[in-house]
């Protein structure tokens, strides 16, 4: 009976990172990082997580989409261990926020970004994201001329995760992502536009820190001011996306994660876990809503279960293999999966300024999110010498000012 129990218990850990699989490494990928660190610094900060909030939280940490454009950029302009040591920092301002909540209570997070300013920087992230997306849908090269075959391969990849999303059942629908990219990538197969040269160049087993030097995806974090005044404001989104996510994960469990183990604690928990996952060499962590729906599907809501998928994805990062294999997979067929991934983005944060029931007709209201929108989207940069801040940091920062500058009416303020 121990023993099945134990079965059943690894079954559902592993299904949990199953369904986390997918959009834990497209950020890699997407980034030039390396999947195999994603895996692992997935693992190592969902733990860390886990211990500061007593172990009383069923979320499972890992990459986190918010970080996709600033990393591009800061890669190029900073170098990668700037920018690493950039996105250390920026977890740490999640401690700045739970000192806030601590001492201020969590009302103190809406009265400084309410729904009209976490709204449209969401919508930021995704359409910031979309030429990105369309750019991989054209061709199998990067930057290569557009192609046809390309086209028809990310449309497939799309239709497939469109059929998931709305037709799928039970944990099928929670993969919409892989189900997308398989399809995609047997078509490739069938096509013959798969090149396994870097499969065939892995080692089977390496940590991930050697198979990462070895494809040039990894530098020790080093302290540049210029790449932490660039990367910190970015935290401003998910910091917001993990509020969401404890509600949420609080409604489907039927408890109250805001008291206990407290806001505080899961926001010091996702922001340590950023830190660790950065110095580690791994992109920034997030709370994952996909695994939330599979907690609510399950009805699995011991925590335990979470910590069975971080150790089995940090076991699967030595796996260097898995690694090669995720780089062989085609432009178009990621750039069809982000045509959908990133518009979802864009829909939520238009969906937050409904769910509020936000009046746009108010000149307030819509000079809030106009200017964030532009800001953001329109890539707006302040610098001064070596620092620089834009894109969704900056449309973060100027948000959060406009909405305490400008006067609200009597029904606002009630």
């Amino acid at each position: 009976m121990q023993l099945l129990s134990w079965l059943h218990s690894t079954v559902l850990g592993v299904q949990m990172l199953f369904v986390a699989f997918g959009a834990l490494v497209l950020v890699p990928l997407l980034t030039g990082m390396s999947p195999c660190l994603a895996l692992f610094t997935a693992g190592a900060g969902t733990l860390l997580f886990h211990a500061i909030t007593k172990g009383k939280v069923p979320i499972f940490l890992a990459s986190s989409f918010a970080f996709i454009a600033p990393i591009q950029q800061a890669i190029p302009q900073f170098g990668l261990g700037a920018t690493l040591g950039g996105l250390a920092a920026a977890g740490l301002f999640y401690l700045v926020l739970s000192a806030m909540i601590l001492f201020g209570g969590a009302g103190t997070i809406h009265r400084l970004m309410p729904s009209i300013v976490t709204g449209p920087v969401i919508m930021v992230i995704g359409l910031k994201l979309a030429p990105v997306a369309v750019g991989m849908c054209k061709s199998f090269t990067s930057g290569g001329a557009p192609e046809g075959q390309a086209m028809a391969v990310a449309l497939i990849s799309l239709a497939t995760a469109i059929g998931v999303v709305m037709f799928g059942r039970g944990t099928l629908k929670l993969i919409p992502i892989l189900c997308g990219v398989a399809v995609g990538y047997v078509i490739c197969l069938i096509l013959g536009r798969v090149n396994f040269e870097a499969l065939s160049t892995a080692p089977w087993l390496s940590t991930p820190w050697s198979e990462a030097m070895r494809c040039g995806q990894f530098e020790w974090p080093r302290l540049d001011w210029a790449a932490i005044a660039f990367l910190v404001p970015v935290a401003l989104a998910p910091s917001i996306e993990h509020v969401g996510d404890i509600l949420a994960i609080s409604n489907v469990t039927g408890q109250d994660y805001v008291r206990d183990p407290g806001l505080h604690r899961t926001l010091a928990g996702d922001g340590l876990a950023t830190s660790l996952a950065a110095l580690l060499g791994g992109p920034p962590n997030t709370t994952y809503s996909e695994v939330t729906g599979a907690v609510a599907l399950t009805r699995a809501f011991e925590p335990k279960y979470m910590r069975i998928a971080a150790v089995t994805a940090m076991l699967v990062a030595f796996v260097s293999k898995l690694g090669g294999f995720l780089r062989t997979i085609p432009s178009p067929v990621m750039g069809g999966i982000m045509v959908l991934l990133f518009g979802m983005i864009a829909a939520i944060g238009a969906g937050t300024l409904v769910k509020a029931q936000l009046d746009m007709s108010k000149p307030r209201n819509l000079v809030i999110a106009s200017v964030i929108l532009v800001v953001g989207i329109g890539d707006l940069q302040v610098s001064c010498g070596r620092f620089a801040m834009g894109g969704i940091g900056l449309a973060g920062i100027v948000g959060i000012l406009l909405n305490l500058v400008l006067p609200q009416d009597g029904a606002e303020k009630k």
